[in-house]
């Protein structure tokens, strides 16, 4: 059945937008539904896609280019220098010993040399799919864990370039000369990418200051033109796109335009990519080839042995326990955005079999799955690396000299009157706590002339709203300078004020939802988090922040970032003399030394943070995270949270958690979340230089 453009892409829309979140409610990979959506809308399906259509081979080769120009993107490089030895030995090792199993295996099944180099190459990379679980257990300081990641950039690197070689091998005779001149080629191109595009990207960026979408454009040029440079020498357009993500990486860094790439391309090119891939998967050919179970067990089995002793390996030459062996194994078997990326490549060169496609595909099923369940287990029971736990002689992330000259000062937007008033009660106990200030701050936009009646206008609204709140601070006994500004950009106009008044701490109203522009584009709280030089109290105020005298706080795990918690709950604790509760729900399968663990350095926290208060600390074994939050929300008048952000790995997207977002869709209280700036700024200084004086007199 032949459709029209529009039909199909309002068709691939609809799939992207339904199929992903049915199939992760069932427990499965998102990707694995697309894949199906593929066959079953495929030529051996309804018919309604064809995977020969112009509109989508375009579409699935941006996803493509997309998808391994967000795997660069996202290597941490910082990581990686960290353990930069450590992680080139493992690197090279869960990159050798599949590629030589993947060899083995396809020379014992016929398959000719290059073949057989592109079946271990197939192998030897890894998507780093369980990161988000040692991110939520807090152990991704641990040097097992930050080895694994950093090793990611050799098996990325490796796999490319081989696929590289077999590529240039397969389109003409091979020879020494021909090898060494494409070796030559690869490492002046690598170079001119890697060297060059970040330059000009600094430079550039430099240039462009704060215009997104000018910065936004760029990144997406240099992926384009590096995906063409990589075809003009003579290799595949995704080698290209790889060395794209690595050069712009410390360009882009962690921002807003990061934030826009990412989600333009897991919305809509990546998603279309995996569908195509759905649409040539031949049906019968499918069965046909898991009838040959062989080869099928031949490589999943050989990749699962091979990453095992890569593993086994390291565990002697670092010395590490078999628990952080287990965990580097797992998170190094997930084979999914580089892997099939490149068995999809392989395959439209007619270097690899549609059976060995249908292997990739069920290797893929078989890792995804199985590598984040043993993650799961084996890093319940790891703790961080010694220079992250908060022990009493560890530096102090807050030790910041306090200016005398400078109070404590908490800017307020005032936008929404909905939430305005609890808002500026909240503030206003925080400023009276450490005799401070509060900053009302309205943002007027501004219109391209500035004597526009339209301007003119919100001006006279906005000093009306901050006239309302000036008075209803001095209502509540704080002191308030209103500010009124103009500036084109809402966002940046809190994030540059806050700045200028050297503020402690952002305080913002927050609904329950948001709409589908405030996704595309980035919401105001968004973006003044991604901009704020210091932290942002992001709030839902149901009751007057006088009635807290119950105040729930749930850590999960003992890090820096838990610090900036209970110093809030700190401060309303002694404001109102409320009680607090501090919950840590530890997975059913952690040993018991995890969790005697946990409440030792809790009680740490609480003895070098709130030296007077006595806080309960409740530890739960559970397995639903966001249930025990919500269970315990029932008895608190308000939950203090992070504002945590996890990285879906396989594909790079920035999603709220998703144990916070079910958590916040059903706690009935107030709820605070709190979001950290970038620099590790301390929330409250001056409350902590007075803790330390009151300590000591």
């Amino acid at each position: 059945m032949h459709l029209e453009p529009i039909v199909s892409f309002a068709l691939l829309l609809a799939v992207i937008l339904i199929v992903p979140i049915a199939f992760e409610r069932i427990r499965l990979p998102g990707l694995l539904g697309l894949l199906i959506a593929g066959v079953v809308l495929g030529p051996n399906g309804l018919k309604l896609l064809s995977n020969e259509s112009e509109t989508m081979r375009l579409l699935s080769d941006i996803g493509l280019v997309y998808l391994l120009f967000v795997c660069g993107l996202e290597i941490d490089l910082e990581q990686f220098r960290a353990t930069k030895h450590r992680s080139a030995g493992f690197g090279f090792l869960t990159f050798l010993f599949p590629l030589l199993t993947g060899i083995a295996v396809g020379r014992f099944f016929g398959f000719g040399w290059n073949a057989s180099v592109l079946i271990g190459s197939l192998l030897a990379s890894h998507t780093l799919l369980a990161y988000p679980i040692v991110s939520r257990l807090g152990v991704v300081t641990n040097e097992s864990v930050t080895v694994t990641i950093g090793a990611t950039i050799f098996t990325d690197i490796g796999s490319l370039l081989v696929l590289a070689i077999c590529l240039g091998v397969n389109e003409g005779e091979f020879t020494v000369f021909s090898l060494a001149s494409l070796l030559l080629s690869l490492l002046i191109y690598s170079a001119v990418i890697l060297f060059g595009f970040s330059w000009l990207g600094r430079e550039f960026f430099r240039r462009s200051s704060d215009s997104e979408g000018n910065q936004f454009l760029f990144v997406l040029l240099v992926v384009f033109i590096a995906s063409i440079g990589a075809e003009l020498i003579g290799v595949e357009k995704i080698v290209g796109a790889f060395l794209a993500g690595l050069a712009v990486n410390s360009v882009v860094g962690e921002g807003p335009v990061k934030e826009k790439i990412l989600f333009v391309g897991n919305v809509l090119f990546i998603p279309i990519f995996f569908i195509n891939t759905g649409l040539i998967i031949n049906i019968p050919g499918f069965i046909r080839s898991l009838s040959n179970i062989e080869l099928t067990l031949a490589i999943v089995l050989g990749l699962i042995g091979s990453k095992f002793l890569a593993a086994f390996v390291s565990r002697f030459l670092f010395r590490y326990s078999w628990r952080e062996m287990l965990t580097m194994w797992s998170l190094s078997l997930p084979q999914v955005a580089a892997t099939l990326a490149a068995a999809f490549v392989g395959f439209r060169a007619n270097i690899i079999s549609e059976d060995v496609l249908n292997t990739v595909i069920v290797m893929f099923v078989v890792t995804a799955t199985l590598g984040p369940i043993i993650t799961a287990r084996a890093a319940s029971g790891l703790t961080p690396s010694s220079s992250d736990i908060p022990v009493a002689d560890a530096i102090d992330p807050l030790d910041e000299t306090p200016d005398p000259q400078q109070p404590f000062t908490i800017v307020v937007p005032v936008y929404n009157p909905q939430t305005q008033g609890n808002l500026l009660e909240m503030a206003a106990l925080f400023a009276r706590h450490e005799s401070g200030k509060i900053v009302p701050l309205s943002i007027a936009s501004s219109p391209a002339h500035l004597d526009s009646p339209e301007l003119e206008s919100m001006v006279q609204r906005s000093r009306a709203a901050l006239q309302e709140a000036t008075e209803v601070c001095q209502s509540l006994g704080a002191t308030a300078t209103p500010i009124l500004r103009i500036d084109e950009d809402t966002a940046q106009g809190i994030s540059r004020t806050s700045r200028e008044q050297n503020a402690n701490l952002i305080a913002m109203g927050w609904g329950r939802t948001q709409g589908i522009r405030a996704r595309l584009f980035g919401s105001v709280i968004d973006r003044v988090l991604w901009a704020s030089h210091c932290p942002v109290a992001i709030m839902r105020l149901i009751d007057s922040p006088s009635t807290f005298k119950r105040i729930l706080v749930p850590i999960d795990n003992p890090t820096r970032e838990s610090i900036q918690l209970l110093l809030f709950a700190d401060i309303l604790e002694d404001a109102n003399d409320a009680s607090i509760t501090l919950l840590h729900v530890c997975d059913r399968h952690s040993p018991p030394e995890r969790e005697a663990w946990i409440e030792s350095q809790l009680r740490l926290l609480v003895a070098k943070y709130m030296p007077f208060v006595y806080p309960e600390i409740r530890i739960v074994r559970s397995n639903d995270i966001a249930q025990e939050i919500i269970d315990a929300s029932r008895s608190h008048d308000l939950v203090v949270m992070r504002n945590a952000r996890r990285r879906d790995r396989a594909v790079g997207e920035l999603v709220l958690s998703d144990i916070t977002n079910r958590a916040l869709r059903h706690i009935n209280c107030s709820v605070v979340m709190l979001g950290e700036p970038h620099s590790h700024k301390g929330l409250l200084t001056m409350h902590r230089a007075r803790s330390i004086q009151e300590v000591g007199g």
